[in-house]
């Protein structure tokens, strides 16, 4: 008899936790979510995150704090949400760093492979090769020639070690075979500040801040990275086109959470940010700065970072990149 009251008890007690758990999950999102974006505020990883989080709020009714958690390359806010509450509440716009360059950081305090869950693809964007307005290189040949004539001596920015910007311009070093200094900084935009300012030599950014500072005429765009033109730089030649053939890169954004969120919240969040990828004003404003607009399903976000994982682990083991 005490044994069958014990086993209702629990039996209850497990029926009530899950009805606990359904409920909040239905109430999700009850309180802001904080969206950590692990670069400095003005950068590409920033603009993006920004942009999504000013159409999700009205969506779900509650705000979308974006914070910027810059360092190690973007792994100082990784690991912050990798550790953090499997709850929904915080998420992290992931890049290259977090899902193609982990081989860079065999010493991480975390696995974003496996600590981290995709919700959704949010966008992909080639970046455009930048050079200081007074180089003595306007083309992608010319800026090779002088690499070669000039071994160490040419440097490079990025928004940190791993960055999409770091894979980019060591991708252009190993298949050029040319040496140059890499210059690590805490995001895209105090790159763009010492590039604007003739402090270093050329970067790989994104289309989206190239538009800001090309109309200054204190940078110059040499090519884009992808295979083909961007409608939004039509003059501009690819790299591969102009000097280094078979050359590309493209830089691709996910937001993730912690591994454990509930499936239905990771649903939720997937259905809301999908529809906020489909607003045309959001749309139309990305497709002007040459920023493609992805979505889908979580399992194609993961699929995706595996994929990329798999080709840039490869790529630092092949040109033996290392931190700077």
């Amino acid at each position: 008899m005490i044994k069958k009251t014990v086993r209702a008890a629990l039996l209850g007690l497990a029926m009530t936790t899950a009805a606990l758990a359904a409920t909040a999950q239905d109430a999700y999102p009850s309180k802001p979510i904080r969206l950590v974006v692990p670069y400095a505020a003005g950068g590409p990883a920033d603009l993006l995150a920004r942009g999504v989080a000013d159409k999700l709020a009205p969506r779900i009714g509650q705000s979308v704090v974006v914070e910027n958690k810059p360092g190690a390359g973007g792994h100082t806010g990784g690991e912050q949400v990798a550790k953090g509450a499997a709850d929904g509440y915080t998420l992290v716009l992931a890049t290259i760093a977090h899902n193609g360059a982990t081989k860079l950081y065999p010493n991480l305090r975390y696995d974003p492979n496996t600590e981290l869950q995709p919700v959704i693809l949010v966008a992909e964007s080639p970046s455009v090769l930048l050079v200081r307005q007074d180089l003595a290189a306007k083309s992608v040949s010319e800026l090779l020639a002088l690499m070669k004539a000039q071994p160490g001596k040419l440097s490079y920015g990025s928004a940190g070690n791993g960055s999409a910007m770091h894979m980019a311009a060591e991708l252009f070093r190993y298949m050029s075979k040319t040496e140059v200094v890499h210059v690590p900084y805490r995001g895209g935009a105090p790159a763009m500040t010492d590039l604007l300012g003739g402090r270093i030599d050329f970067m790989f950014d994104s289309l989206g801040t190239a538009h800001q500072h090309l109309p200054s005429g204190k940078v110059r765009a040499l090519a884009v990275t992808s295979t083909k033109r961007n409608p939004s730089l039509p003059d501009v030649p690819t790299v591969a086109e102009a000097g280094l053939p078979g050359y590309a890169s493209v830089p691709w954004y996910t937001i993730s959470a912690p591994r454990g969120v509930p499936a239905a919240i990771v649903s939720k969040l997937n259905t809301e940010i999908n529809a906020v990828l489909k607003d045309a004003d959001l749309v139309k404003r990305w497709d002007s700065l040459g920023v493609v607009v992805l979505g889908g399903t979580p399992a194609e976000a993961a699929k995706r970072n595996q994929d990329e994982t798999k080709k840039w682990s490869a790529v630092i083991e092949a040109a033996n990149i290392k931190l700077d």
